[in-house]
């Protein structure tokens, strides 16, 4: 990859917030989930936690490519999810209008949070409130009562941002090597990962310089999995990234 991507990418890295995470439950408008995975990109969260009743199709042209960039973990209840974000040492948060909520402004963002945002229509369901920690509420003075859900993630997303950058948060990267490592690959060189995808090989390194670090060895453990080895041109194709 270029000089430039490569810096692109590692800057986006650095500035990511692994323990920061919406969670999707049964959202089924396309330009709502697409418009939300925008956002969590604008602020850095790396993964979102989608349950879905029926899978929502990101439109491109909402999204604006950071499908590409925001990793979608699929569950398939709304209790495997807070199962899930739970033993994450994560605080999970539902929006929900309640005498039991509090303002989104009151909670601390800093800590690992998970934030559960209901279908669009009826909003989050009972189960999802009762095993969320806190119910949270953006204040409302007009006549209606809530905000278009895409909406609402951005102002509790970037209230969130607000909290962290005030933290230090955004100053300390916080993804694991490996998952850098990941994520360089995927983002800088696409369609090798395709290939490597489809042979089910491990990718190879990438230096600080974006250059694939590899050798025969590597390459020849495709020949070891049920997939089928590299053909000759595919190989050539890769090997070529680092010869």
């Amino acid at each position: 990859m270029s000089p430039e991507r490569n810096m692109r990418i590692r800057q986006l890295l650095a500035l990511r917030q692994p323990s920061l995470t919406l969670c999707l439950e049964q959202l089924d408008k396309p330009h709502n989930v697409s418009a939300i995975v925008r956002s969590c990109d604008a602020v850095g969260v790396h993964e979102v936690q989608a349950i879905w009743k029926k899978k929502a199709q990101i439109r491109k042209g909402t999204a604006m490519g950071s499908e590409n960039w925001v990793y979608t973990r699929e569950h398939s209840s709304i209790e495997n999810a807070v199962r899930y974000l739970k033993q994450q040492k994560m605080q999970v948060l539902v929006t929900n209008l309640s005498d039991k909520a509090v303002d989104f402004r009151e909670v601390d963002y800093s800590l690992p949070t998970a934030i559960i945002l209901g279908q669009e229509k009826h909003g989050a369901t009972d189960e999802a409130i009762a095993l969320a920690d806190q119910e949270i509420v953006i204040p409302m003075v007009g006549m209606v009562q809530s905000l278009n859900v895409s909406v609402a993630a951005a102002l509790i997303l970037y209230e969130a941002q607000r909290q962290r950058q005030i933290a230090g948060m955004y100053n300390q990267p916080q993804l694991s090597a490996e998952e850098c490592q990941k994520v360089l690959f995927q983002g800088g060189f696409p369609r090798y990962r395709e290939i490597c995808d489809r042979k089910g090989i491990e990718y190879p390194y990438v230096d600080e310089h974006g250059h694939i670090q590899a050798d025969d060895a590597l390459m020849a453990k495709n020949t070891t999995t049920e997939c089928k080895p590299f053909s000759r041109h595919e190989y050539s194709r890769l090997k070529g990234l680092w010869s």
